[in-house]
């Protein structure tokens, strides 16, 4: 199987942010959409996984060894930073416009990571609903 570049025809990186749901979802080894979708991508797109969705996945371990376990397998790909002040504005003027449609994300976590996406036009790999009301932001679904 060859390895593609990852590349688009202007030269910038395809970057796909892979949510916690994905991540849990593949450590949990769930037969799931999402899951087959991600293991599919090993080796062959440049994942990224944000701090909030590390800090997300280690809150779930059983201890501290199982915690080093899961930040090493994480590592492995690319680790950014989400949050700043102009994220949280951006997410929370996002979150104003969906309620004024209708539409309510529930967990504000979810909030501040679509965002980021939307805003470095990162697609995302998840399995959670509460990304799809973002879609209508401009938030690409890997």
């Amino acid at each position: 199987m060859g390895r593609r570049s990852g590349r688009d025809a202007r030269g910038t990186r395809h970057l796909i942010a892979v949510d916690s749901s994905a991540w849990i979802g593949h450590l949990r080894n769930a037969p799931d959409d999402a899951v087959r979708r991600l293991r599919g991508l090993f080796g062959r797109e440049p994942l990224v996984v944000g701090d909030i969705v590390l800090l997300e996945v280690l809150q779930g371990a059983r201890d501290d060894g199982h915690a080093r376990q899961l930040e090493q397998f994480l590592r492995q790909f690319v680790v950014l930073p989400m949050l700043d002040d102009s994220v949280a504005c951006q997410a929370a003027a996002n979150y104003r416009l969906l309620r004024s449609r209708g539409m309510t994300v529930r967990k504000t976590v979810d909030l501040v990571i679509g965002t980021w996406r939307i805003r470095h036009g990162i697609a995302l790999l998840h399995d959670d609903r509460d990304f799809d009301p973002m879609q209508a932001l401009g938030l690409r679904v890997a």
